[in-house]
């Protein structure tokens, strides 16, 4: 249902993206990302590798690195698709926010909500 493609957004070394490889309506959820979850206190590790732009929170007091897809998914402020977290099962569950056509690219709001345009921690100034 999904597949990684070279991303026409990204730009530098890192150039991939999740693209829809057919068509995917609205409300279907399509990729459960596995989690590897951290206690907070464990970032700052994180934060001296590439892996700390990828990190995403998970609960209270706790972050997560997802496997599958789940660090692939590029930015938008007008995502098709948004996660939920399934605590139970340990997995972040990517569904289709509208639907989305074959060869689309799929894209996530980075603040969690598709509504939440604050600007993302990378671009906030320093």
């Amino acid at each position: 249902m999904i597949e990684i493609k070279t991303s026409p957004i990204s730009e530098g070394e890192y150039t991939r993206g999740v693209f829809a490889s057919e068509f995917i309506p609205k409300g279907t959820m399509f990729h459960a990302a596995p989690v590897l979850a951290y206690p907070n206190e464990q970032h700052e590790h994180i934060e001296k590798t590439l892996l700390a732009d990828y990190a995403f929170e998970y609960g209270i007091g706790r972050s997560a690195i997802l496997l599958g897809y789940g660090m692939l998914f590029n930015h938008s402020y007008t995502p098709n698709a948004t996660y939920e977290i399934d605590f139970d099962g340990q997995t972040f569950n990517f569904s289709a926010y509208r639907d989305i056509e074959a060869g689309e690219e799929v894209f996530i709001n980075y603040n969690g909500d598709v509504d939440d345009n604050d600007p993302l921690w990378f671009n906030k100034e320093e």
